[in-house]
């Protein structure tokens, strides 16, 4: 009953206040935990890369380095996070620049740092043929690399210019986000991602952008290979990542912090 009043008062929120952990009456808030980025010049030793490209230090922040061979997944290799709030500021180079911030990924990922799908390769024009795409989704079916996270964790989208399923705020394919609120001189936004037991909450600049219930019972069906599968049960304890997607594809990532939900 405890958690069902929880739920409620959550939702009982404007959207314009964060969704949960935030300031509650006689309960101040937790401090935020900056995860650490940078290290001596070049991505933390915290940080391990999967898959295809990477990112690098650029004024201060991470720049996505995408390649044509295949997407990449930015894994944060100490811990694992439970019922928490993950805060990201970033700022995508356009409104097509595609990356997502996945969260909830399970034990299984730690196995597949080292594994590389099968390299693609894009015509003059940047695209795939039927056969470069035959080899994605043959990667995605064997969950090799960063496909495991697509699979066994929850991508929270980042590309403003898509459909409500597939852009900005979304739980990829499993949520749709509102429309965003227009960005700050400078074009850097603040991502609020609330982990409250198998519930995900999604803020953007101070806007509830979109929610999240595994158990609903209306759930969108999937429809492409490239969307995450319904069936594996994501943990309610588990690590975090920073997607690099396609060439083209520049968003910068200037912090990524953590904090516990206001104690109960």
């Amino acid at each position: 009953m405890r958690r069902l009043l929880r739920i409620a008062a959550l939702l009982s929120l404007p959207a314009a206040l964060p969704a949960a952990g935030g300031e509650e009456k006689g309960k101040p808030e937790r401090p935020w935990r900056a995860l650490p980025l940078i290290e001596d010049g070049k991505v933390h030793k915290d940080w391990a890369q999967v898959g295809w490209g990477g990112f690098v230090v650029d004024d201060g922040s991470l720049r996505a380095e995408c390649d044509e061979k295949g997407m990449g997944l930015l894994l944060y290799t100490k811990e694992k996070f439970g019922d928490c709030q993950v805060r990201v500021v970033y700022r995508p180079k356009g409104a097509k620049s595609n990356s997502g911030v996945f969260v909830r990924i399970d034990e299984g990922i730690k196995e597949k740092r080292k594994e590389r799908p099968a390299a693609v390769k894009r015509d003059e024009g940047g695209k795939l043929s039927k056969d470069m795409l035959k080899k994605l989704q043959e990667a995605s079916e064997k969950e090799q690399g960063p496909w495991y996270a697509v699979h066994h964790g929850y991508e929270v989208q980042i590309c403003d210019d898509s459909d409500a399923l597939h852009r900005t705020g979304a739980v990829y394919s499993l949520s749709e986000a509102a429309a965003l609120p227009k960005a700050a001189a400078g074009g850097w936004r603040t991502m609020v991602i609330t982990l409250d037991g198998d519930l995900v909450l999604v803020d953007v600049d101070g806007k509830r952008i979109s929610r999240f219930d595994p158990g609903a019972r209306d759930l969108p069906k999937r429809r492409e290979w490239f969307e995450p599968e319904r069936g594996p049960k994501r943990p309610r304890s588990g690590y975090v990542g920073l997607q690099n997607h396609d060439p083209g594809d520049v968003v910068w990532f200037k912090e990524i912090s953590v904090r516990p939900l206001t104690a109960r």
